[in-house]
């Protein structure tokens, strides 16, 4: 009963230790809410059209899932490790005020027209994460901000990439879907011929325009594969096969595409390649791969349990 006792008491001691008074909690809370809301006047504009750019291309859709993860990351950290906010002034101001200068470096590069992302807006939006990292270390600490890393990088999606960086990965996505879907054709033995992104195939002449890369898809798949091995795994080395997994799962999954479509275009019906399944049948083949991610984690969360056991020191029964 003693032992009982005393073992509740040092609970109770540990959650007043981790726990600050809600006087102190609230104006932390307070302090964060009006450093954010300034980040908002400051960067009010870039955000809008960054909003706008993810709703209308395709290329930045994943953008729009960026805020509301990284909000359910943080909460599911801060309640999994729990920490003692302890405010951090000077890693904290040193945030802000880089987040400054990355402003005023941003406002010396010309808004280019025509672009739907220049160098200015991507520097914008860059300073204005950096704001919010400074803001979080300047209120909670560097304890805290240590439990929640991975979300607070994670808000790096936020920044889009300049036209010429895009352009980069939509050709790179390309390339390999045609690679893939070229090889996967060969493979099951079917005709066929490559021409840089065009596959020829008796009857059918298919080229893998930008469209095709699926980029929307593809950077959804990535952007998804990061949160399921963070929440679902627990070892780096488990995390970074996942995430490193992510780039050749999304070339696959657009390889299989090409070579469904490729398949029932030639050997089926050539109206196929005008239907609904080619334009908007991306969001199949995105679940099959997330599937495939799902079964990936589960193989690597085995290995983590196994390896737990052989580390862990033998047990007298």
């Amino acid at each position: 009963m003693y032992a009982i006792a005393e073992s509740e008491d040092k609970q109770r001691a540990q959650l007043k230790a981790v726990r600050p008074r809600w006087k102190s909690l609230g104006v932390i809370y307070s302090s964060f809410s009006v450093l954010c809301a300034i980040s908002v006047l400051i960067w009010g504009k870039d955000l809008v059209r960054t909003t706008r750019l993810a709703l209308h291309v395709d290329a930045y859709t994943h953008i729009l899932l960026i805020f509301p993860v990284c909000l359910m990351l943080t909460l599911l950290v801060l309640r999994r490790r729990p920490c003692r906010p302890v405010p951090e002034s000077r890693l904290g101001v040193a945030l802000l005020g880089l987040s400054g200068l990355i402003a005023l470096v941003s406002s010396a590069l010309p808004s280019v027209r025509g672009m739907a992302v220049d160098p200015h807006l991507s520097c914008e939006i860059l300073g204005f994460v950096v704001w919010l990292w400074g803001a979080f270390v300047f209120c909670f600490g560097k304890a805290v901000a240590r439990n929640c890393l991975f979300p607070l990088l994670f808000l790096l999606w936020l920044v889009p990439l300049p036209d010429a960086a895009m352009s980069y990965v939509v050709v790179f996505l390309q390339k390999a879907t045609a690679s893939t879907a070229y090889a996967m054709l060969g493979a099951l033995g079917v005709p066929v011929m490559k021409d840089s992104t065009t596959l020829i195939m008796p009857g059918l002449a298919l080229q893998i325009a930008e469209e095709c890369s699926s980029i929307r898809s593809s950077m959804m798949l990535i952007v998804s594969s990061m949160v399921m091995s963070y929440i679902l795994l627990r070892s780096f080395w488990a995390r970074g096969i996942v995430m490193l997994a992510a780039v050749p799962f999304a070339v696959f999954k657009n390889g299989t595409r090409v070579v469904t479509l490729a398949l029932l275009g030639a050997y089926v019906d050539p109206e196929i390649l005008n239907s609904p399944l080619h334009r908007q049948g991306g969001p199949i083949f995105l679940v099959a791969s997330l599937l495939g991610i799902f079964v990936l984690i589960w193989i690597l969360g085995k290995a983590e349990n196994s390896q737990g056991r052989l580390l862990r020191p033998n047990q007298v029964v």
